[in-house]
């Protein structure tokens, strides 16, 4: 009984790692995306769900985030005229391709719906 209650007290300590390793906020994409996000009154999961809305798979939101932030414009931007009046549009992106793939990544799992919902 007592290998048990070492096993299962094992198997939760290192649930508790992962998760903490899956929340860690020093990523890219705290660092990079919230340090100017974090101020406005449009939440990330807001973005997110225009870009959901729009471009509806993982990989079609991905790679429009990618080319917009690479490349901002009115025509690739998931926001409404109204919230890109209000906002404007952002400058282009100073990070690496790899970096950027890794802030929405991030973003992504973040913010995703798909195996959230019961």
């Amino acid at each position: 009984m007592g290998k048990i209650k070492i096993i299962i007290m094992l198997l939760f300590f290192i649930s508790m790692l992962l998760e903490a390793r899956n929340t860690k906020t020093d990523n890219i994409y705290t660092k990079e995306c919230m340090k100017c996000h974090k101020q406005m009154s449009l939440s990330m999961q807001e973005i997110f769900m225009g870009y959901l809305k729009k471009y509806s798979s993982e990989v079609s939101v991905k790679s429009a985030l990618f080319d917009f932030l690479k490349n901002p414009n009115y025509f690739t931007s998931a926001l409404r005229k109204e919230q890109i009046t209000r906002y404007g549009l952002k400058n282009k992106t100073t990070l690496k391709d790899q970096e950027l793939k890794e802030a929405i990544d991030i973003y992504w799992e973040k913010y995703k719906i798909f195996g959230k919902l019961k």
